[in-house]
């Protein structure tokens, strides 16, 4: 690729150049079927010879070839056709005669150039390693291995380098300065940063409020202004704001203020379709699969339980913020009558054998009005693990008292209950000294603490995720799920196509060592639940979109238990992706195996 924007170096004629031979297969169809047919042919039977050289000369290549082929295959269907309203075959049959299609983006081009190169065998990964020049055996062979290894290592590490963590010495000492800043305006001690009750008392939630804690540009403060107008939750703790650096311009702190900070689109999307029964905000049709008040349930074992419905940090891209009134708003603790409803179902139905506590941030809550709950849930016979979802080791690890851990590790009954934590770091700057105490509080209590990550725009450069990974086991928090972002439209601007993540376990997290990448990756289907990314049984292809965004049926976890139809999703451009990364000054070529990704 030559210097420019990526996005302008895809388009009609360059897939014309690329597809010639592609295009010959289709162009003297005479209708559809027969195009459909030709297009089929060439799969199956004109398409061997790439496969043959391909295999011969053996590598990486091989599985290009054929995974590029089971994607056409899979487009190719009518079911597809059905499922997507799109015929990606009549757009080829149509290319192939040199019918105008003015609806077909770059994107889309940039997609049929990509799987053409694929199927030919002509597609040349960039970050390949070269191969040894001899075949050797024993020991030889061994030390040559072990070179390679550390070699390949070398390269990791220099891409993980490019981040900065919260635990380096260069970033302690510069959040000294940034505290001292935030007591300064808040007129506070320094014995008053460590208390949580503190903290909470102190919510930034208005522009102004975070302003005089941490430097912001003109358009975050416009944007939280008009989020603030138009009566969209947003809070920012004293303490996560000293996390933030005084340079808005700068880059070590993206994901941090992408987080709490919502983007201009998110502000209009949000607010221009409040009250339209047509958009609906709750992605995840909690509203379907709520049996009781308070409790959410889509799988026989396992229920959800959220009696506090507020947070003392506001997430932009938060699955259940649009129902969140302000960060730690009075009366977010359900009523009595109401929690005990929802106590009376979990201890009615015996199938449920887990229930995570969540919201909201349950840990918002004082340990007077928390611990009753966790009690209760830990009283019901037939619960036998408690999970609490929370982020305050991330927005506010002082939170995390001797007390509470203590009084939570006392709850344990090994053999009989178990208590977990599921937190959410979401990268490598957000670990600091006071999170590692934290969780070191709760783990000497025997409370094991596990990590969700939200594979988000902001955290998806090469290798940032496994730095993240690296440094989340050193501090005593084991990775456990990695989200696709949910395929929200307010929240685009946080998107990854799947193939990236795919990308990123198979090229990245597959470098780490095992107790590192212990994470599955998965995609939350609305009114189902969680859809794994490890296997096509999982999801089929089935069109690409004259966007550019690919359409994927996700199949229903429970497929092979019970009828349940599958779920079209559309996925985010590829090119449009790659577009973005270039605008903050990646290079798209290290990224150049995604589109082979399915």
């Amino acid at each position: 690729m030559s210097s420019g924007r990526i996005t302008d170096y895809y388009g009609e004629p360059r897939f014309r150049a690329e597809a010639a031979r592609f295009l010959d297969h289709v162009s003297t169809s005479e209708n559809l079927e027969q195009a459909r047919e030709r297009l089929a042919d060439y799969l199956t039977v004109e398409h061997r010879e790439a496969q043959e050289s391909v295999a011969t000369e053996g590598g990486s290549l091989l599985y290009v070839v054929r995974d590029c082929a089971r994607a056409l295959r899979s487009m190719l269907h009518r079911r597809a056709e059905v499922r997507s309203e799109f015929s990606l075959a009549q757009a080829i049959w149509d290319l192939s005669r040199g019918k105008p299609r003015e609806e077909l983006s770059p994107a889309f081009y940039a997609e049929l150039t990509q799987l053409v190169i694929g199927l030919e065998g002509r597609f040349v990964h960039s970050l390949a390693r070269e191969e040894p020049e001899e075949q050797l055996t024993g020991r030889e062979a061994a030390l040559r291995r072990s070179e390679e290894l550390d070699r390949l290592w070398e390269r990791v590490e220099g891409w993980m380098r490019r981040y900065p963590d919260g635990l380096s010495e260069e970033a302690s000492q510069y959040r000294v300065t940034r505290r001292e800043r935030v007591l300064a305006a808040l007129e506070a001690k320094p014995g008053d940063f460590d208390s949580w009750q503190w903290q909470v008392s102190h919510i930034a939630r208005e522009a102004e409020e975070l302003g005089r804690l941490v430097e912001l540009s003109a358009d975050e403060r416009e944007a939280i202004g008009r989020a603030r107008r138009g009566r969209l939750p947003f809070g920012v703790t004293p303490y996560y704001a000293s996390l933030l650096d005084d340079d808005p311009k700068g880059s070590r702190d993206r994901a941090l203020r992408a987080q709490v900070i919502p983007p201009s689109d998110y502000v209009d999307y949000m607010i221009g379709n409040r009250g339209d029964p047509s958009c609906s905000f709750d992605f995840m049709l909690e509203r379907d699969t709520s049996p009781a008040p308070l409790v959410t349930r889509r799988y026989p074992a396992i229920a959800i339980f959220k009696p506090f419905n507020t947070c003392p940090q506001i997430c932009v891209y938060c699955q259940r913020n649009w129902e969140i009134d302000e960060a730690m708003a009075h009366g977010a603790l359900a009523a009595p009558e109401v929690l005990e409803e929802a106590f009376e179902y979990l201890e009615g139905h015996p199938a449920i054998r887990e229930v995570l506590l969540t919201g909201g941030d349950p840990l918002g809550l004082p340990d007077e009005l928390l611990l009753p709950i966790v009690r209760r849930l830990a009283s019901i016979p037939h619960v036998d693990v408690l999970r609490i979802g929370t982020r305050t080791p991330v927005t506010l690890p002082m939170r995390i008292t001797e007390e509470l851990a203590v009084a939570l590790g006392a709850l344990r009954k090994p053999g009989r209950l178990e208590l977990a934590v599921v937190t959410h770091v979401e990268h490598a700057y957000e670990l600091t000294p006071a999170l590692v105490t934290a969780v070191d509080r709760l783990r000497r209590s025997g409370i094991p603490v596990y990590n969700q990550l939200v594979y988000s725009f902001f955290v998806s450069r090469r290798f940032e995720a496994a730095k993240l990974r690296m440094m989340l086991k050193r501090v005593g928090i084991d990775p456990y799920y990695t989200f696709s972002p949910k395929g929200k439209e307010e929240t685009k601007a946080y998107r990854v196509p799947l193939p990236r993540l795919l990308q990123e376990q198979k090229e990245e997290a597959r470098l780490l060592p095992g107790s590192r990448r212990m994470d599955e990756s998965v995609y939350n289907v609305p009114g189902l639940g969680k859809n794994h990314l490890r296997a096509y049984q999982h999801r089929d292809l089935i069109s690409v979109l004259p966007s550019g965004s690919r359409v994927y049926d996700f199949h229903p976890w429970e497929k092979g238990i019970a009828w349940r139809d599958s779920y079209v999703g559309l996925d985010v451009p590829v090119l449009e992706y790659l577009q973005n990364l270039q605008d903050i000054g990646e290079d798209p070529r290290d990224y150049d195996s995604i589109w082979y990704y399915y």
